[in-house]
């Protein structure tokens, strides 16, 4: 089927907006790492709620280095209106959950990371669009940032050494976070009949499970592929590429369209190429826009050089 824009291409645009151009019934797998809401950065601020201290930063701050870079809303908010967060977020992904169910073949999936705190209000929004969920996966990352304060100096800095010693051990935040949850959604296929004929007739439905293991080793969904040497630091919220190629070989066949609608720096795009399979991308960031044609470039060019 014909579609709006090219296919093998990244294009600087409007994720929500572009797909909406895209034809009904026409990719076979979405994957996207789509903002978490809980501001990590500007673009990942999807609420109303402000204060004068959302995203700032302090002298401790920049002390701490690229850990503490911006300084997030407390759990509790600051106002009232902070407490409506998670049914805003709830709200920002119902806004394109229906557009993605159209646009996928039946049987198609949408692999999709989100946060550990709002992903439950992901999964409603997709669920009401008619999306079925499948099973949610566990990616392990080999090491994350633990940046829970230790509550005892926050009183040492108050001067109040006995409450020091008696929260002693206790700190503020969360534990480490070590996992990050990989939504599973599908494409409701056709009522009377079976995966099987949905296999034949749209090419989608079942999982590779041979591919899977050549990855990961054992089915399971707990999957622990990491960033490769040097291919870090394109972007705040970058994932390995072989841990998409795991999701796009566990869900789609060769030459098959794996689109991104929110696409970064291309690590999704990347695996695709790498796994031959077409690919397409949006994002509304120009620098992200020419990093990931620059990533495709250079895979390009690595596996000319390969073969």
């Amino acid at each position: 089927m014909k579609h709006p824009y090219p296919i093998d291409s990244v294009i600087e645009a409007d994720g929500i907006a572009a797909v909406k151009e895209i034809n009904e019934s026409s990719i076979h797998l979405i994957l996207s790492d789509i903002p978490y809401g809980i501001g990590v950065d500007e673009w990942d601020v999807l609420h109303p709620n402000t204060n004068s201290a959302f995203l700032g930063s302090s002298p401790a701050q920049y002390k701490a280095g690229k850990v503490f870079r911006r300084r997030g809303k407390p759990l509790n908010g600051w106002s009232e209106s902070d407490r409506n967060i998670p049914i805003e977020y709830q709200n920002w992904c119902e806004s394109f959950a229906r557009d993605w169910l159209r646009i996928l073949v039946p049987g198609g999936s949408a692999l999709v990371f989100a946060g550990r705190r709002l992903s439950p209000r992901c999964v409603v929004a997709f669920e009401d669009a008619g999306f079925t969920f499948k099973d949610s996966l566990a990616w392990l990352r080999r090491a994350a940032p633990h940046r829970a304060q230790r509550l005892s100096i926050l009183f040492r800095k108050r001067h109040d050494e006995d409450n020091a010693l008696k929260w002693d051990g206790w700190r503020l935040g969360n534990l480490r976070p070590i996992f990050e949850p990989i939504l599973w959604f599908v494409k409701p296929y056709p009522i009377g009949t079976t995966i099987a004929d949905n296999a034949i007739k749209y090419g989608v439905g079942p999982f590779n499970e041979k591919a899977f293991i050549s990855y990961e080793r054992e089915p399971d969904n707990v999957l622990r592929s990491d960033f490769g040497r040097g291919e870090g630091g394109k972007h705040i919220a970058q994932k390995p590429v072989k841990l998409l190629m795991t999701l796009i070989e566990l869900t789609t066949r060769e030459e098959q369209i794996v689109l991104d609608p929110f696409c970064g720096s291309g690590s999704t795009l990347v695996a695709a190429r790498a796994t031959n399979r077409h690919y397409l991308g949006f994002d509304n960031d120009e620098e992200s826009i020419k990093v990931a044609n620059e990533r495709l470039v250079l895979n390009i060019i690595k596996r000319r050089f390969i073969q």
